[in-house]
């Protein structure tokens, strides 16, 4: 028989593993709490708090590239606070060389073209910290597209002589030149779209009337027929190629003007490279720079800017911005905001930037000598 003491024990130590178990679960409950929010807290710093590194002193700001000489690149930060001169120089304790002709930017690279020291430099476009250089395989080089691995630079040869200008091509992985293209005279400015090259022809020394098309799967070469001295070349919102062609002044053996080929803006479709449309300007009148930014479509001609949009069936009459106290040598457009490199060769040029809402001027700022190219490095 079960003495009064030990039911009593055994009732206390049933209670004992009851209340055990129950704290038990409670704990549980509390670890399983406390991890979960461990778990939320984490994932809420990982999506709300992660560090950013900078990629470098130059992102998020704009390239102002400068013939010279010395040629240099110009900073100026997106925010306005911070501008520096020289940032080639400054970094690689080097300098460009003369007639920095033009910048092109695949990934992190920025490729840094001269042309009359046939080089080009490679730099990283954030630090511009330099990588290489490519000086074998160029003659006199203007301008750089990127396509599959490879880099496509335009190059005058000699710019009198009308046989020997071509396309380099390079190999991005050892930057070397690694073929060559032949092209009619003075292949300018180079776009890729698609498996396609779009090169327009100023024409070196002389002058020249044609759009090259390239189909880098083959290496096949066709020409458009356009007018006089095209150069600059944008993709606009359809897809179209459009080109800005300046006409040319034409000349008797002194060098007295005899006539004017008419300048024109012409939209191309760059599926089967035939002419939408083309808009001729008066005759005598050789518009310049060109820029195109969210359907619309901006140049200059007698130092004033004008725009049109993508639907426009006819140029513009009148202008929006005056530049006659500028020597207006570049031209671009990003967030509301026109940028005109107004150039000096004796001096420090300047970058102007007008606000296009109230197309009056909101900043300028000092450059290097022959600003020409304006780039937004973000």
């Amino acid at each position: 028989m079960w003495h009064l003491d030990q039911c009593l024990t055994g009732i206390l130590t049933f209670n004992y593993i009851i209340n055990f178990k129950k704290q038990t679960s409670i704990m549980k409950k509390i670890i399983l709490s406390i991890f979960t929010l461990s778990l939320f807290v984490l994932s809420c710093s990982n999506d709300d708090d992660a560090v950013v590194l900078p990629l470098g002193d130059y992102e998020n700001g704009i390239l102002v590239s400068c013939e010279g000489g010395p040629s240099s690149i110009s900073f100026i930060s997106n925010d306005f606070m911070t501008t520096e001169n020289q940032i080639y120089f400054n970094v690689n304790n080097e300098e460009l060389g003369v007639y920095l002709q033009s910048v092109g930017f695949n990934d992190s690279d920025a490729y840094i073209v001269t042309d009359n020291a046939n080089t080009i430099n490679v730099v990283n476009r954030y630090t511009f910290e330099k990588k290489t250089t490519i000086t074998t395989g160029l003659s006199t080089p203007r301008y750089i597209a990127f396509l599959n691995g490879k880099g496509y630079v335009t190059n005058w040869g000699e710019g009198g002589v009308a046989s020997d200008d071509f396309i380099a091509v390079v190999d991005l992985a050892t930057n070397t030149v690694e073929s060559t293209i032949a092209v009619g005279e003075g292949p300018e400015q180079i776009l890729a779209v698609g498996n396609k090259l779009f090169v327009s022809h100023k024409g070196g020394y002389g002058s020249n009337n044609i759009v090259t098309v390239i189909n880098t799967a083959t290496n096949d070469v066709a020409t458009i027929t356009v007018n006089d001295n095209p150069d600059e070349m944008v993709i606009n919102n359809a897809g179209d190629l459009v080109v800005l062609c300046s006409g040319a002044v034409q000349y008797d053996a002194s060098w007295n003007v005899i006539g004017n080929t008419d300048g024109s803006i012409v939209k191309i479709n760059v599926s089967d490279n035939s002419i939408i449309s083309n808009f001729n300007f008066a005759n005598g009148v050789h518009p310049g720079l060109m820029a195109y930014n969210n359907g619309a479509l901006y140049y200059v001609s007698a130092n004033k800017v004008y725009t049109m949009g993508d639907a426009s069936t006819s140029l513009p009459t009148s202008s929006i911005i005056d530049l006659t106290a500028s020597y207006a040598y570049g031209l671009s457009v990003n967030n509301n905001k026109l940028y005109v490199a107004d150039a000096s060769f004796s001096a420090q040029s300047e970058l102007v930037v007008y606000d296009l809402s109230s197309k009056t001027i909101t900043n300028t700022f000092p450059v290097g000598l022959g600003a020409s190219k304006i780039y937004f490095n973000n």
